[in-house]
Parts: C-alpha cells; structure tokens; sequence
C-alpha cells in the first residue's frame, strides 16, 4: 500500500466526520437508552459476523470485565445477541441485531440529515460510487478487527 493511499485516508476521513458530526447524547435523553459510549460498542458488531468478547475488549482497548457489564446490558435491551461460539462453545460469540442496528443509527455520532446533505453534492454515480468505497474500507476494517490484526494504542 502507498503512504500516499493511507495519507488520503487519514485526510479525508476527518473532514466528513466533521461535516457530519453531531452532538454528544446522554443516555437518558433518547428513547434506546443508548450512551454515545454503548452506541460506539455496538458500531462495532456485525449483524452477521460474529465477533468474541475478547476480541472487542482488545480493540476498544478495555478490560474484559468492563465490557461484560456492558455486554449483559446490551444484550438485556435486545440490542446485541451473545451465542456460543461454534469452535469453542466456553466463548461467546456476538452479533448485532435488528433492533440494535436501528438503536446505534439513531444514536450515530453521524446526523443523519448532515448526511444526506454530503451526499446529494454528489451525482448519483458520485454518490453511489463513494458509498461502495465506504462499504469496501468498512469490511476489511471488520476483517481486520476480527482477525486481531489490530491492536489499539
């Protein structure tokens, strides 16, 4: 990969961040009952690929025991489900459900409406080419989360 690749992406991801970014919520003021804390939790479950525990407290860079009480009250809520993992039945495997991915895009840090707003200065082939890239970047982003190639700093 050039360093001039990564480079585009350390410039332009801040820039729609900050173009779409939206006020912090607490908790009690929506009617998910969701932290920005729990909704960054739950950005990072997939709905169809699981991920261990272990993994994710790895990758947010917490103690396993801090993400339990988390998890316990995620999964409470119906917002994530915790299923044996099929190679080690002692491992929880996680996953994000339906509720739950109505739930974390509700409580996005992304304004839905600043959003679209990015989205319609583009043409419609723009718009749906840079939507592919995003999913592209986001799935390897998962591969690479799952896979532990990542390590916090």
């Amino acid at each position: 990969m050039k360093s001039s690749d990564v480079a585009l992406v350390q410039r332009c991801y801040p820039q729609i961040y900050l173009a779409c970014h939206k006020r912090h919520i607490r908790a009690s003021s929506t009617p998910h009952r969701l932290s920005a804390q729990d909704s960054s939790l739950l950005v990072h479950l997939s709905p169809t690929h699981p991920m261990t525990p272990g993994q994710l407290a790895k990758h947010l860079g917490i103690g396993a025991s801090t993400l339990s009480a988390s998890i316990r009250r995620l999964a409470a809520m119906g917002y994530l489900r915790r299923d044996p993992d099929p190679r080690d039945r002692r491992v929880a495997a996680l996953t994000l459900t339906s509720k739950g991915a109505a739930a974390m895009a509700e409580t996005s840090v992304l304004d839905a409406s600043r959003v679209a707003l990015v989205l319609a200065q583009l043409s419609k082939a723009e718009a749906r080419r840079a939507l592919e890239g995003l999913e592209l970047l986001a799935k390897a982003s998962q591969q690479v989360m799952v896979s532990n190639s990542i390590s916090q700093d």
